[in-house]
């Protein structure tokens, strides 16, 4: 952001001309995003994170906090922290993305034949919990008013009326474009496979933390499922267990853009951020020790 544009750079992002050559080779040996997944499985002890939503919601019941607020949160100052895990790769190029995004579907209704809309939550380095929480909850209204279709929603609308041969075309036509980050922004202002990290909320359906793809459309790296809140075991180093409300996180990152050491080391600061909810309360851009 602010830096001038050179060739090779999108609009969306700036292309990386200093890595180590595995970085340069990998997407070269493995050019799909579907095949360099790497699926990561965490288990988050909540007693701290509880006591601090029941606190935040005691002193303000009228703007509650929830579980997925913390969550959508701490992922986004990880990803602010850990800027590696705001890359992409459009082969045979890594790039680095300028600007931060959170994504979810939102259904109108907890019923079967409740439609789903998409939420897409712009986000600042010097975000913190409150505005990161106000954004979702304006994104949330607008998703859930009837009245209300995004620019997005409406070509999708207008695409699957048309003849299937049609349909095919202009299928050839936007993969081109989204290969070259040439789509028009009107299409894609609000499709999750643009995001910097995608999420879904699958407790609420009562669901595990289950692995979920990524895809070759779009420029998004990174997903998060998160599963059921309910007690879990917890072991010591003695192997005594304790009984622990918990949830289980499940990553899918494309490897390409980083190493395995970086990854885990992302992870455990997001492990931190939850554990202690309160480092969240300050710009997404202060740093953490973990």
């Amino acid at each position: 952001m602010g830096r001038k544009r050179r060739w090779g750079d999108r609009k969306d992002a700036v292309k990386l001309r200093k890595l180590d050559s595995m970085h340069y080779i990998m997407p070269l040996v493995f050019p799909k995003r579907c095949e360099s997944e790497v699926f990561i499985h965490e288990r988050i002890d909540l007693t701290n994170l509880n006591k601090y939503i029941r606190e935040k919601n005691a002193e303000k019941p009228e703007l509650r906090y929830s579980l997925f607020h913390i969550i959508i949160a701490a992922i986004l100052k990880t990803i602010v922290l850990r800027p590696n895990l705001n890359r992409f790769v459009s082969a045979p190029n890594i790039y680095q993305r300028n600007d931060l995004s959170a994504a979810f579907i939102v259904k109108t209704s907890l019923s079967d034949e409740a439609e789903e809309a998409m939420a897409f939550v712009n986000a600042e380095e010097t975000d913190t919990l409150d505005t990161i929480r106000k954004k979702i909850y304006k994104e949330i209204d607008a998703c859930r008013d009837e009245l209300q279709k995004d620019s997005s929603q409406q070509t999708m609308d207008f695409i699957a009326v048309l003849p299937g041969w049609v349909r095919s075309l202009i299928g050839v036509i936007v993969r081109a474009l989204d290969h070259r980050g040439l789509m028009p922004k009107f299409m894609i202002a609000n499709d999750p496979h643009y995001a910097s990290v995608m999420l879904s909320q699958l407790g609420s359906i009562k669901l595990g933390a289950a692995y979920h793809h990524l895809t070759d459309w779009g420029t998004n790296s990174l997903f998060l499922t998160v599963g059921e809140k309910k007690m879990r075991p917890f072991y010591d180093a003695l192997g005594n267990v304790t009984m622990k409300s918990s949830i289980e996180i499940g990553f899918t990152v494309d490897e390409r853009i980083s190493d395995g050491f970086y990854f885990a080391k992302s992870i455990r600061l997001m492990k931190k951020l939850l554990e202690h909810p309160e480092l969240l309360e300050v710009p997404f851009n202060e740093k953490v020790l973990y």
